[in-house]
């Protein structure tokens, strides 16, 4: 047996100096961990977020859009994401989502250590492991621009995740993280981030209403959005979702019979992609963010911190009283007249060139208004160029009333094509409340962006007449009353018409038929001044000049203002400001603006209800009688009336209809108004905007779920003292005395007579 050797043996002395080294080791280990943790939860390695943040945390949170009866209507948004509440998510949504992706979740405090080791120890071996708890991984959600790829950096941002893990399972219950998760996760398609969002996006529904099936394949996705999609690889997301629906039977979450039933269900998907121009209302949403920034910025409204509101990110709800129903009714009707419309257009235009001309211009300054023309002026190409650049067939999307087509033309050739089509436009509001229960600010927000309710203007052509007669019966006349009418000139200006109803005329008859000649007499009469001033007073904004032409509405003006002006006559003479936005709350429900309509008193009640039976009497007798033989409308009875517009050349045709608690409005045009129909039988304001009208109106009277009441226009308080409304009584008073002026009929009118 070989003794030891001496050299081989540890002394005692060696003993104690390795030991110390040992533990010198250990402790600087244990130092240099504290100090490397205290460094990342300083910051050094990387911003972590402050104890506000925890309590505050940011997430970019689509604004919604809510209709009256708090459907939603659109968003605005960066991330499509919407926040819900725990008590909103199914329980089958909860049980996917731990038993897939971290069955200790009620056990840990941020960290499974047991995991993490695990998982370490599988990854080293070549069999990569996720070890992330739902608490890190909401961590990384809310405080990571994204999951680092390189090693290095992604080691330091695990550290980052645990401590911000710890902390958020110190301030927050297991509830609240498994409600911020749901709410921050991003679903890959669609730009859809939430849970709420992605319930709506693939399954058209809400998240407390998700089935076992649908939950688990929504969980599922997260692991790889791309990968399992159920839109592009529907058999990976079909595996992945049993794969899940087997996790939460394997955790007693489903029973055995609850697991066969669920994987046998097909996915089922109801796809609502969400974005700015999909959906209803488009327009309406596009002009009301705009509106909401400027009354933010009017009452310099901001959040706590003094920063601006962000209706992209801040998760705002905007409550309107635009009516979904009443929405719906309003887009059929203006697609289902207008699809029509359109053939009759394209007929008169088939065999004839429209940019001949003066409309050879209109192509030019189609180009220059082009995106297209703007990217190649910055490239520096010269006139010549880009006119050579827009002889060149390049793929195209074209609206069609079809739907969009793909094709291949020219850019030049795509404006001939755009400037073709017919636009439209309605806006239906209460006159009581100022409340806009539907608009349609185009035919396809897509393709045509430009909205013709509130942006856009045009020549009003005779439904400004109504102002005129306002002004006159409110000063002296009655609706009675004869006045002349036959062709006269006025200094330097001749108005154009036809004579019906004879000469003279009374101002009820000269309304129902839409008469020239007496209406330029009237302003003659009482003053354009006054006219304009009366006008201005009942909402209209846009530039009214003083000269007698304006009778026959030879300005501009928008469908909203024009729809809010007719609305002082149904409401007695007073003009409430048409309401886009009722309320608005911030993420957590706390009001931040409320709108209180502008209200004026604009015309004398008896003055309003004189025109509103001499408005019924256009449709009763006179220019929008159609409203009441039509097949189309379904014969309408109820109280309505209206006044039709129709400008030179058949360039705008307009329709603006009452009742007694909706006032709409209709203009059709094409975008350039030496584009238009040759002759009036298409053209009028009675064949080109009263029919979206008479739809839209027949469908709303139908839904006996709206109630609104068929009863007739009510008289003011008191009824009518002033004037006489019936003028066969009238005229048996005074009988048909030619010799009886003008002047003297307004003069007995005055007294009463």
């Amino acid at each position: 047996m070989k003794r030891e050797s001496k050299s081989s043996k540890l002394t005692e002395e060696d003993v104690k100096r390795y030991t110390g080294l040992f533990w010198k080791i250990l402790l600087g280990l244990v130092v240099f961990a504290g100090l490397f943790l205290l460094s990342v939860r300083i910051g050094i390695f990387g911003k972590l977020p402050t104890f506000k943040d925890l309590e505050n945390p940011k997430s970019n949170l689509a604004s919604e859009i809510l209709t009256d009866d708090n459907r939603v209507l659109g968003t605005y948004f960066v991330h499509n994401r919407s926040n819900v509440k725990y008590n909103e998510l199914a329980p089958s949504l909860v049980h996917a989502l731990i038993s897939t992706e971290d069955k200790r979740f009620y056990e840990h405090s941020g960290i499974d250590y047991s995991r993490t080791m695990s998982t370490i120890i599988l990854t080293l071996a070549g069999n990569k492991q996720g070890g992330s708890t739902i608490t890190q991984q909401l961590a990384l959600n809310l405080f990571a621009e994204k999951r680092e790829r390189n090693p290095i950096k992604r080691i330091m941002q695990k550290f980052q995740e645990w401590i911000t893990a710890v902390r958020l399972e110190r301030n927050y219950t297991k509830e609240e993280i498994v409600m911020m998760y749901f709410n921050t996760v991003d679903f890959g398609a669609y730009n859809t981030f939430g849970i709420k969002s992605a319930a709506r996006t693939f399954f058209n529904t809400t998240p407390d209403k998700l089935t076992p099936a649908q939950s688990a394949l929504l969980v599922g996705m997260l692991k790889g959005p791309g990968i399992y999609s159920p839109v592009r690889y529907p058999e990976n997301a079909l595996r992945r979702r049993n794969l899940v629906l087997q996790n939460m039977r394997d955790q007693n979450f489903i029973t055995n019979e609850e697991f066969d039933k669920a994987k046998e269900d097909p996915i089922g998907l109801k796809l609502t992609i969400s974005n700015y121009g999909e959906g209803l209302a488009p327009y309406f949403r596009a002009v009301l963010k705009e509106e909401i920034k400027k009354e933010f910025q009017r009452l310099a409204i901001t959040k706590p911190d003094g920063t601006p509101y962000d209706l992209d990110r801040d998760g705002l709800k905007i409550y309107t009283p635009i009516n979904y129903k009443m929405q719906q009714y309003a887009e059929e009707a203006q697609k289902e007249w207008m699809r029509r419309l359109q053939n009759e257009f394209d007929k008169q235009w088939r065999r004839r060139n429209a940019f001949t001309g003066d409309n050879a211009k209109l192509l030019v300054r189609g180009m220059k208004r082009s995106d297209r023309y703007r990217v190649l002026k910055a490239e520096g190409l010269s006139e010549d160029q880009i006119k050579k650049e827009f002889d060149k067939k390049v793929p195209m999307n074209l609206f069609t009333w079809k739907g969009s087509v793909d094709t291949v033309m020219t850019p030049m050739d795509s404006i001939k094509y755009t400037k073709l089509f017919l636009r439209n436009a309605m806006v239906s509001m209460e006159p009581q409340t100022g409340y806009i229960r539907a608009w349609v600010g185009g035919i396809d927000f897509e393709h045509f962006k430009y909205d013709q309710v509130k942006l856009g203007t045009r020549q009003v052509g005779s439904t400004a007449k109504p102002f005129v007669y306002a002004y006159a019966i409110d000063n002296g006349y009655g609706p009675c009353v004869s006045i002349p009418n036959y062709m006269r000139t006025y200094g330097d200006w001749t108005p154009k018409g036809t004579t019906q109803g004879g000469n003279p005329i009374t101002l009820k008859n000269a309304i129902k038929y839409s008469q020239n000649f007496a209406s330029a007499y009237l302003i003659s009469e009482v003053g354009a001044a006054n006219v304009a001033d009366l006008t201005k007073r009942m909402g209209v904004t846009s530039n009214i000049p003083n000269n007698l032409s304006i009778a026959l509405g030879s300005y501009d003006a928008s469908l909203f203002d024009m729809v809010g002006a007719y609305s002082a006559f149904v409401n007695q003479g007073t003009w409430v400001e048409p309401t886009m936005i009722l309320r608005i709350e911030d993420k957590n429900g706390s009001p931040i603006y409320e709108k209180a309509p502008k209200v004026l008193k604009a015309l004398n009640s008896e003055t309003a209800y004189a025109m509103v039976d001499m408005l019924k009497g256009v449709v009763d007798g006179g220019t929008g009688s159609r409203l009441r033989w039509d097949p189309n409308f379904g014969g309408l009875k109820n109280p309505i009336g209206g006044k039709t517009g129709t400008t030179n050349d058949n360039s705008d045709a307009w329709f603006i209809g009452i009742t007694p608690e909706l006032v709409t409005g209709v203009w059709t045009g094409a975008e350039d108004r030496g584009i238009s129909f040759s002759s009036m039988q298409y053209g009028q304001g009675a064949a080109a905007a009263m029919p979206v009208f008479g739809l839209y109106m027949n469908k709303v009277y139908k839904d006996k779920d709206l109630s609104y009441s068929q009863e007739d226009f009510p008289q003011p308080p008191g009824g009518i003292t002033r004037f006489e409304m019936n003028c066969s009584n009238y005229s048996q008073f005074y009988g048909n005395d030619p010799a009886k002026s003008d002047s003297q009929l307004m003069e007995d009118d005055r007294l009463g007579f």
